[in-house]
């Protein structure tokens, strides 16, 4: 058994003189601390220190938040803050790179230098976390037989091109340097998906050559395989601390108990501790009970185990960023939201779990020790219900088509989220079953402007009865809904129409297919709503909301049936009566003062009253 409360006193004395030391760039700072693996502790400047960690991800937090929410993470009684790189929104095309804005990831190391937290970093390069592709970029897929997370020389070149421009940003950023970062992680959760040590290998040794020069851990879920030895193994490096990753439904001695027969000596950390869960659209809202999770937490501490929450705040999967998973053969995308059931909810206001960890973490305090007042958070509006006044169809987007003999993926046509039409001129006069192979991931059948039916992945529907005429368009209409992230059909996670739409009388050739990414909206021309609900097309929506105040809201979509909103130009994400998201988080700062266009591409059925109003509190619900 550890003995927490000195170390920790430890840990305290130095995160004072941590905090003092400032710089104007800190990626040019020179004078540095020590931090590494010392037998069973992690050590800073030689003396014993205790991650009290949790994760927030600078790209589900609006930029203008950040500080707020870090200072929620020191009330909560946290030390360090934990996040993600995503090399999908780093890399958007191949070798073009974006560090600006909300992607630039060494302010947000440095904002939480700032207000006190080390940072622990895990670049990837693959991520999982719920993120398209598992953070991976979409245009890797373009490759026909390219194998990702491992030894293929594509995917390892790709890679380092990838970590170098990251070490880049961030290797200044370097607790030797001055910075807060105390770790970087190697890959993430291998021992999960592949047995390939080499892979690892040279994963690590692209990460030491591109800077990553600090501590280097491993990170692998032990409670996901009968033999989870073997997925430890698989993960990590004998010279490297091995961590753990599991949630609060869980046995914590248990788990440690397989690492202690694995490795006996060495560090012992729960780097994921899962506080919560994920959604999934259509599946029931996750929240669980929380006092499992506060004792396992509590026999963490008891012990003088490192800890992280996966999340501390989960917040939002802007634009079309969610991820998806595949459960027994069934593809289910991920919600917008990334509450996370988290202490910190997607808002960025404190939970009843926020407090209970902050007053268990108080308990285990050495003396001297202190966590700050918990700041005051902004309070959510309503928003009176605003009327669309203004309509334009989808198909207004409908420009440069690809001709293509047969049918091409998203991928192929060099298009990463969004939507896509593909549109057959029928050539003979045809009544029967139509196969879509494979919708990737839910479609629209239209034939004669007129729609004929939907077809859902998630269902495992690829098939619908037709009478088509000759001369007539086929038209099907394809939503990605998100890239699996996680497991071994990952490789396989192109979308679109990814075989071949076929009948009875043999595949249908001759296509016009048509990207739509949906991040240019200014060529819509739009109308007065003259037929309320009634359109049987994908239409575009427009109202003018004006405010005196902004602040943050939820828009409220549950008279709405299947779309996407955008907010003075910012995709807020998917929303679908079946749930069990039924509402949008708007961030108060992408509202402003005057006049407010808001735009819904509803794909179904728009409500007969064609309003919408903002609400003070996030909705989950099953419809």
């Amino acid at each position: 058994m550890r003995t927490f409360a000195v170390a920790a006193g430890l840990s305290f004395a130095l995160m004072v003189a941590f905090a003092q030391i400032t710089t104007a760039n800190p990626n040019e700072a020179t004078v540095g601390h020590t931090f590494k693996a010392s037998g069973s502790q992690f050590e800073l400047d030689g003396k014993p220190f205790l991650i009290r960690g949790g994760d927030m991800h600078y790209s589900r937090v609006p930029r203008d938040y950040w500080r707020a929410r870090m200072k929620l993470l020191r009330a909560m009684g946290l030390n360090t803050l934990t996040t993600y790189v995503f090399w999908n929104l780093h890399e958007p095309e191949p070798g073009k790179f974006d560090f600006s804005g909300q992607l630039d990831i060494a302010a947000f190391i440095r904002t939480a230098h700032e207000e006190g937290l080390f940072v622990v970093l895990r670049p990837g390069p693959y991520v999982c976390s719920e993120w398209d592709f598992g953070g991976l970029p979409w245009w890797i897929l373009r490759e026909p037989d390219i194998a990702v997370r491992t030894r293929d020389p594509k995917f390892l070149s790709y890679m380092e091109r990838y970590l170098g421009k990251v070490a880049e940003q961030v290797k200044g950023l370097m607790i030797h340097r001055g910075g807060p970062i105390i770790m970087t992680q190697v890959e993430n959760e291998y021992g999960s998906f592949g047995r390939d040590k080499a892979y690892m290998a040279a994963v690590r040794a692209m990460m030491e050559k591109a800077g990553f020069d600090g501590q280097l851990f491993t990170s692998d879920n032990v409670l996901d395989r009968n033999d989870p030895t073997a997925s430890l193994a698989a993960g990590s490096f004998s010279d490297l601390p091995l961590t753990l990753n599991f949630g609060q439904d869980e046995d914590a001695n248990e788990a440690f108990g397989i690492l202690d027969k694995y490795r006996p000596d060495g560090i012992r950390m729960n780097a994921e501790y899962w506080f919560g869960w994920y959604d999934h659209v259509g599946d029931k809202h996750s929240n669980r009970p929380m006092q499992k999770g506060l004792d396992n937490f509590k026999w963490m501490l008891d012990r003088g185990y490192n800890v992280s929450f996966y999340m501390a705040h989960g917040g939002t999967n802007f634009g079309f960023m969610n991820g998806a998973n595949i459960d027994h053969g069934v593809y289910w995308a991920d919600t917008t939201s990334y509450d996370y059931d988290a202490p910190i909810n997607e808002a960025g206001h404190p939970t009843a779990k926020f407090y209970a960890v902050r007053e268990l973490i108080k308990t285990h305090l050495p003396e001297g020790e202190s966590i700050p007042s918990v700041p005051e958070t902004p309070k959510l509006t309503q928003i009176p219900a605003f009327q669309f006044m203004e309509q334009a169809p989808l198909w207004q987007l409908l420009k440069n088509p690809v001709h293509a003999t047969s049918i091409m993926s998203m991928e192929d046509v060099n298009q990463g989220y969004g939507f896509i039409l593909y549109r057959h001129k029928v050539k003979t006069n045809y009544k029967g079953k139509l196969q879509v192979l494979d919708v990737r991931d839910y479609a629209w059948i239209h034939h004669s402007g007129e729609l004929k039916g939907t077809l859902d992945r998630h269902l495992k529907q690829d098939d619908l009865d037709v009478d088509l005429k000759s001369g007539s368009d086929l038209d099907i209409l394809v939503e990605n809904q998100g890239r699996v992230n996680y497991g071994p059909d990952m490789t396989f996670e192109r979308k679109g129409i990814t075989k071949e739409v076929r009948t009875s009388q043999g595949t249908l050739s001759d296509w016009d297919i048509y990207p739509l990414p949906l991040t240019d909206l200014s060529g819509l021309r739009f109308s007065p709503v003259t037929d309320k609900s009634d359109s049987k097309q994908p239409t575009f929506y427009r109202a003018e909301l004006n405010l005196n105040e902004v602040a943050d809201t939820y828009l409220d979509t549950q008279s709405w049936g299947k779309g996407v909103v955008f907010v003075n130009g910012h995709n807020l994400g998917r929303y679908w009566h079946i749930g069990p998201q039924q509402a949008l988080f708007c961030p108060g700062v992408w509202l402003k003062k005057g006049r407010n266009e808001i735009i819904v591409l509803e794909l179904e059925k728009a409500p007969e009253a064609m309003t919408m109003q903002g609400l003070d509190h996030a909705v989950f619900d099953i419809d």
